[in-house]
């Protein structure tokens, strides 16, 4: 298994990298960091976009799921029936975000073990970027601006709720609880890491935050 990921999914990463670091980014390892993190998210839109989507229609249809949960309270049947129909009424997999992400976790852990491990090798003759951060390094300003572009892309993916909807509702108040969360987390994994993982979150946190634009103007419409 160790074989097949580093075969397929590492060592293919790793030679767009430093291709991209010696004939694109001017051998500037951070530039050649948010190139790499641009391509990979473009390649993997579709994925991206589709949990992204799917998890901001199951948050704004949180008022209609649980008028049917109430509803049909004593009958589990119809329940879920009612709910499957609601489902489909919205073309939406309540289940797609957990099967993308195993499809995406393969390339979220190539990509993490590559900044911690090349790091530390001769691949790249410098760390820096722009000459300004030192990516083999911690770095508090690039971990504390990743967490809050997090906490906003959070509260983006919330829905706007009205004073109809402001009874008790736990997947919305999850959904409350986990734009603070996240960020807290983020912030304290990457304090801990070299700022080169710090920039590919980043960049990644603010495609997301781009694209979460996207999904909330075309669902609007």
């Amino acid at each position: 298994m160790t074989a097949l990921f580093n075969s397929y999914i590492y060592e293919p990463i790793l030679s767009v990298l430093v291709f991209i670091y010696q004939n694109i980014a001017f051998q500037d390892l951070g530039v050649s960091i948010i190139i790499l993190t641009l391509l990979v998210r473009t390649v993997l839109f579709p994925l991206f976009y589709k949990g992204a989507k799917d998890q901001t229609i199951m948050q704004q249809l949180q008022p209609q799921i649980k008028k049917i949960q109430t509803d049909h309270k004593n009958d589990k049947e119809k329940q879920a029936k009612a709910l499957m129909s609601l489902y489909k009424e919205n073309k939406l997999n309540p289940f797609s975000g957990f099967f993308l992400l195993l499809i995406q976790l393969p390339v979220f852990i190539a990509l993490f073990q590559l900044f911690n491990k090349e790091l530390e090798t001769s691949t790249f003759d410098t760390h820096s970027f722009l000459g300004l951060i030192s990516l083999n390094e911690k770095n508090l300003s690039v971990t504390l601006i990743t967490a809050l572009l997090q906490y906003y892309q959070g509260k983006l993916s919330l829905p706007k709720q009205t004073n109809q909807d402001k009874s008790p509702n736990p997947m919305i108040m999850t959904g409350k609880a986990m734009v603070w969360i996240g960020p807290i987390i983020t912030f304290f994994v990457l304090s801990a890491l070299p700022a080169a993982l710090g920039v590919y979150w980043f960049t990644s946190t603010t495609f997301s935050i781009l694209q979460q634009f996207y999904i909330n103007k075309k669902i609007k419409k």
